[in-house]
């Protein structure tokens, strides 16, 4: 195995997947919800520790601080013998274009039932929006994760948008309002709303 990034939308399932799949004991993990700029100088201490044999360091977050990145190019893009780097992301837009130009990136997919959405995010228009959010007002929380998730899944596959770095960390958000029994039509007027903005601004720009 060399250095990769991985992008999946379902970070937890890439990061248990990638940990499991590594047989080695010699595997360093730094899992961050931001990955700052401390958290850079631990990774470049740790990787200058070489090892005999292959030492994996496995770095992931929801988000990566620029100057954090910016310290870690030199060590991506010449690391220390036998050892090799995962960086694990939701989108590989997270990441600076240096960092994206110096490593291969995978992409796992999330093979699971699709939830049937009363709305098609690819045509919906405002009054779509306000017939799906009323029929959906009474969803219990379970119900309501799933279909966040399920919204964000095909906005990222089938509508092939790209959300910023502070766009899912409002989806985040949003998720842990679902978990908190908020208001269901809240949750999902936000969601909706931003992907029908992107989506225009998406067709504009083509």
């Amino acid at each position: 195995m060399s250095s990769k990034i991985i992008v999946c939308e379902d970070l937890e399932y890439a990061k248990r997947s990638v940990v499991d799949s590594i047989e080695s004991k010699l595997k360093r993990i730094f899992f961050r919800d931001e990955l700052k700029v401390d958290d850079a100088r631990d990774i470049i201490h740790e990787a200058y520790i070489t090892e005999e044999s292959n030492k994996y360091i496995i770095i992931s977050a929801k988000s990566f601080n620029q100057y954090a990145q910016n310290s870690l190019l030199k060590l991506l893009e010449e690391p220390p013998r036998n050892i090799i780097f995962i960086l694990i992301v939701r989108n590989k837009s997270l990441l600076l274009p240096t960092i994206r130009s110096r490593m291969p990136i995978e992409v796992i997919k999330i093979d699971r039932d699709r939830v049937e959405l009363d709305i098609d995010l690819k045509s919906m228009d405002l009054r779509d929006i306000f017939h799906f959010l009323k029929e959906h007002k009474f969803e219990k929380k379970d119900e309501l994760k799933i279909l966040v998730q399920e919204i964000v899944s095909r906005a990222l596959l089938d509508l092939k948008l790209d959300f910023t770095q502070g766009e899912y960390e409002m989806i985040d958000k949003l998720l842990v309002l679902s978990e908190l029994n908020s208001r269901s039509s809240n949750i999902l007027s936000y969601l909706l709303l931003l992907i029908y903005r992107k989506r225009h601004d998406k067709a504009l720009k083509q």
